[in-house]
């Protein structure tokens, strides 16, 4: 009866401590992305750095070490918790925001600009994860070879944030603009592009072997078939005015919910990470139907995941130590940036020249395909559960993350509008807002 007692006082205790640290993470978050907004910034800026700063790189260095008394070991589980539930929620958002019509009509230019924005920083990153190779921490390394972590740094460097830059477009008002159009079509098939890398990654550093490996394939093929030939046409039939009784909206958001939750634990299964779950399941969901009969749901889950998300960021924070780059470190921090944007303004605004855009046209789409955001930070924790990155170049890369979405609104005013304002015929269905 003692043990029991104290197992619960434990409990409590446990509870106690993320119930505050919670109320922390939300406030520090809420004021931040106040500040960012009043800067020009999008909010999510502001959150990832109030969840860095809730780390040891700002207030852990303040008297009493107060990270680890707001956040300490045990209660960081419940917080993981909470995190992984938020990324999974905020990739089922991305996933249904990414209109995959929209690849169907894109032309030679758009596959141009996008595969050249894509293929350029890929090699780029994979070679400066071959050069910098001997200064990773081995020991916090899953991997023997560098192969796993050079195809994970070129991924991680090919990715556009789709969901900040909608937001920024949207922002600025060019959803309807030529530049906009391009880049917010582009963004859509590089995360497509980036995804499936990263889900190769991802198979070849956790299978372990040729056995393990064709199992990983075959059972994510089957999860990727089912996904599109039982779950969506099952998803139209239950939302099907033709059918005899109508679905109601809370009976839609349970089901999208629990299928959501369920691709996600398959995806983990089977060994890949559970973001590739919500993105996969959000991607083949009927949108149409579900925004014909059940609008609200979607916006629901999205203000969920919004809500879940400064959690993340605060888990990220915890792993970030700005404080314990040294010299090599700053050194990485530095060529990862330099890296990050010269690969994606390159391959972005020299493929735009060639294929007909103009140098200002150019120029603001190589700045905004730049963007990496909170769609980085989702890959970056990846590769670090994965063991393919170690706790400097994590910290490296965040840094850079935060450092091209923060110089995208500088920029494009320097840039100016002179060509952002001409409007063009939209591909395929229009350009879609995302809500992230």
């Amino acid at each position: 009866m003692d043990a029991y007692f104290h197992a619960a006082r434990s409990s409590d205790a446990i509870t106690g401590s993320m119930l505050i640290g919670l109320a922390l993470i939300l406030a520090a978050a809420f004021v931040l992305a106040r500040v960012a907004r009043r800067i020009g910034q999008p909010a999510v800026v502001g959150e990832i750095i109030a969840g860095i700063a809730l780390g040891p790189s700002l207030l852990g260095l303040l008297p009493g070490n107060l990270t680890e008394t707001l956040f300490p070991a045990d209660a960081r589980p419940l917080l993981q918790a909470l995190a992984h539930l938020g990324l999974v929620l905020f990739m089922f958002g991305v996933g249904y925001e990414l209109d995959l019509l929209r690849l169907r009509g894109a032309g030679r230019q758009v596959m141009a600009i996008s595969l050249s924005s894509v293929t350029l920083p890929f090699a780029l990153g994979a070679a400066l994860a071959l050069l910098l190779y001997p200064w990773y921490d081995k020991s916090q390394l899953s991997t023997s070879g560098v192969l796993a972590p050079a195809l994970f740094l070129g991924a991680a460097m090919a990715i556009t944030a789709f969901p900040v830059l909608a937001r920024i477009i949207a922002e600025r008002g060019m959803q309807r603009t030529r530049v906009g159009a391009l880049a917010i079509t582009c963004a859509a098939i590089e995360d497509v592009i980036a995804w499936c890398v990263l889900a190769v990654i991802v198979v070849i550093a956790t299978a372990g072997g040729t056995g393990p490996l064709v199992r990983m394939l075959l059972e994510s093929a089957a999860f990727l078939l089912v996904l599109l030939y039982v779950v969506r046409p099952g998803l139209r039939r239950l939302m099907s005015p033709e059918r005899g009784w109508a679905a109601s909206s809370y009976l839609i958001h349970a089901v999208l919910v629990t299928g959501l939750l369920l691709s996600a634990w398959a995806t983990n299964e089977i060994g890949l990470h559970a973001v590739f779950g919500g993105f996969a399941f959000g991607a083949v969901v009927p949108r149409k139907e579900i925004d014909a009969r059940a609008p609200e749901v979607a916006e629901r889950i999205e203000q969920t995941s919004l809500f879940l998300l400064p959690v993340f960021f605060t888990v990220t924070g915890l792993s970030v130590n700005l404080g314990s780059l040294g010299g090599q470190g700053v050194v990485a921090v530095v060529a990862v940036i330099l890296v990050a944007c010269v690969g994606k303004f390159a391959g972005a605004t020299v493929s735009a020249r060639l294929s007909g855009a103009t140098w200002p046209e150019s120029a603001t789409l190589g700045v905004l395909l730049n963007a990496r955001g909170l769609t980085e930070l989702v890959i970056l924790n990846v590769g670090l559960s994965l063991g393919v990155l170690d706790s400097r170049m994590f910290t490296a890369m965040v840094i850079m993350a935060l450092a091209t979405t923060f110089m995208t609104g500088p920029l494009l005013g320097r840039l100016g509008r002179r060509e952002q304002g001409r409007p063009i015929p939209v591909p395929t269905g229009g350009v879609q807002q995302p809500g992230s």
